[in-house]
């Protein structure tokens, strides 16, 4: 962990954080987190709403099957994650929501 780190040491996710809102200012507004402890990393969530998943990895080129889906809270939370170069930065896209009552199937469609 890095604690001496100046603010000038984030400036890669802020430029990146700042290049995605000029570019893309459509895009479903997330929670944001950047942290001295992964100093090139931006980390978007969106909460609620998996569908908010999709434009964001559409912007950042994100590979259909690069996203990675799994359940937390004993199945009951969805979550969809993602990674991705973007103005320098790694970007950590992650989306949580409610577990969907599925009739006899466990697929969930991405992009579709």
């Amino acid at each position: 962990m890095t604690t001496d780190l100046a603010m000038e040491g984030l400036t890669v996710p802020l430029r990146a954080l700042r290049l995605l809102a000029l570019d893309f200012p459509d895009l479903p507004a997330p929670e944001v987190r950047v942290t001295p402890i992964y100093p090139t990393r931006l980390e978007v969530s969106l909460h609620d709403d998996l569908g908010a998943f999709e434009p964001w990895r559409a912007a950042l080129r994100i590979n259909r099957d690069a996203v990675d889906f799994h359940s937390q809270s004993d199945g009951k939370t969805w979550v969809l994650e993602a990674y991705a170069d973007f103005a320098g930065a790694t970007v950590r896209l992650i989306a949580y929501g409610a577990a969907r009552a599925a009739k006899g199937s466990s697929v969930v469609r991405i992009g579709c």
